[in-house]
């Protein structure tokens, strides 16, 4: 009997070995497929992963964060299709919080998630998500100073805030109770996005959107530093690297035209 016990105890350590192996194997994969901007090839080894494990933290962010580079990827014709990935995310997102409450990426990718699912709401529910927002990307950057996407977050979120009309924020401060939208500055936006920039100088998101803030600062030639490095920097990982490359050409020519 005691043999049997020790025999079956030592299959489940082995089956439990290889489940982790496959998952290390998935997780793997689906990192390169992204890094081939192949979002759908990602997406399906990541959850090949949460299928050996639903509870394993890599796989949920990880999931969580392709499911938000499909939903960019879709025309505003799709918008059905697109909102239900950005509520899928969101939840894997949230999933991988409540499994490690001190990963970095769990809380970036919160932070993400709900941004786009804000975009899906009115303005009650925008306002009350702006919130979450900035605490889950503020929360990030406690457990990793360093995290780039996450300062991203900040300061878009810096930046959107601003671009609001004066009416807008009124309202929203009036009538909604979102004090915190007085902690908006362009200036805040500006050192987010370069510390950003400066923590993943390869990040062509990071350079436009920093451009972009740059030009709502009259700041033009400092935009077009950063635009015409996009120029000069490698397509990466994020699937929506050749559109963002596109849009900071764009730019690069409207500040340029005499």
């Amino acid at each position: 009997m005691r043999a049997f016990a020790l025999a079956a105890t030592a299959l489940v350590m082995c089956a439990t070995a290889v489940a982790a192996q496959d998952i290390a194997g998935h997780l793997t994969a689906g990192d390169a497929a992204r890094c081939q901007r192949n979002a759908q090839q990602a997406l399906t080894h990541y959850r090949a992963a949460l299928a050996l494990d639903s509870m394993h933290y890599d796989a949920n962010w990880k999931a969580a964060r392709v499911l938000v580079d499909l939903g960019l990827l879709l025309p505003d014709a799709q918008k059905a299709r697109r909102d239900t990935l950005y509520l899928d995310a969101r939840a894997l997102a949230e999933r991988a919080v409540h499994v490690n409450a001190n990963g970095a990426d769990g809380h970036y990718m919160v932070a993400v998630a709900v941004g786009r699912v804000a975009l899906t709401k009115g303005a009650r529910e925008r306002v009350r998500y702006a919130s979450v927002i900035r605490d889950e990307a503020l929360r990030a950057t406690e457990l990793n100073p360093r995290h780039d996407g996450a300062l991203h977050v900040l300061g878009r979120w810096n930046a959107e805030i601003q671009r609001l009309s004066g009416i807008t924020k009124f309202f929203a401060k009036t009538f909604l109770g979102a004090s915190v939208f007085n902690q908006a500055t362009w200036e805040n936006a500006e050192s987010y996005f370069t510390q950003a920039v400066n923590n993943d100088p390869q990040n062509i998101y990071h350079h436009l959107d920093l451009a972009e803030t740059l030009v709502d600062m009259d700041k033009p030639a400092e935009a077009r530093t950063h635009l015409e490095q996009v120029g000069t920097l490698p397509l990466g990982c994020d699937p929506m690297d050749p559109t963002y490359k596109q849009q900071a050409a764009t730019l690069l020519q409207r500040l340029t035209r005499p």
